[in-house]
């Protein structure tokens, strides 16, 4: 159950406009938006969506971006963040199965060698807060120091998000479902 009462309705001019965007992009306004957002300085909007907009300079493929995200919010429980970088995935790329597998991606054909080396490390650091030399070694045979960098950045930030949903119970907006009728 819901810990903050969602706000319908804001006053603010400029969190109208936000709410549009969020129907606009998603199909609804997004709960954390009507529940933490509202009660956030503006600024925090204009700081996520920064945040989202310097990710996309990150010199990672999209898809792998896309997998990370995904795959932390799994091991963080994070039902709304899980949904939303599902609803995502389903908007921008052909091959979705992968998205809703990716806890399975030792074993899957599906996963490139790459990709299995980034998830190993987002798990490491989700769960350990650190990364084993053996994993380290293994992603640093696909990604340069960068990349490396911008993968960690990805989790890092990923944290954020799944611990402002999971503090106020905010579960699963259903935009898979959503995006699956569009």
């Amino acid at each position: 159950m819901l810990r903050l009462t969602p706000i319908e309705n804001p006053k603010s001019p400029l969190l109208k406009l936000a709410y549009w965007f969020s129907r606009r992009k998603l199909g609804k306004v997004i709960t954390p938006m009507k529940t933490l957002y509202t009660r956030l300085p503006f600024a925090f909007i204009r700081w996520y969506a920064s945040i989202q907009s310097l990710e996309k300079k990150l010199r990672l493929p999209e898809e792998l971006k896309a997998l990370v995200r995904i795959y932390v919010a799994q091991i963080n429980t994070c039902h709304f963040c899980i949904d939303i970088s599902q609803a995502v995935a389903i908007q921008q790329f052909d091959n979705t199965d992968r998205f809703f597998e990716v806890q399975e991606f030792e074993d899957s054909h599906k996963f490139s060698e790459a990709e299995r080396a980034a998830l190993r490390f987002a798990h490491e650091l989700t769960v350990n807060k650190d990364v084993s030399d053996m994993t380290y070694q293994g992603a640093v045979k696909h990604f340069s120091e960068s990349q490396l960098v911008g993968i960690t950045w990805l989790v890092a930030s990923e944290h954020l998000y799944n611990l402002m949903n999971v503090a106020f119970h905010i579960e699963s907006d259903g935009l898979c479902s959503i995006q699956r009728k569009t």
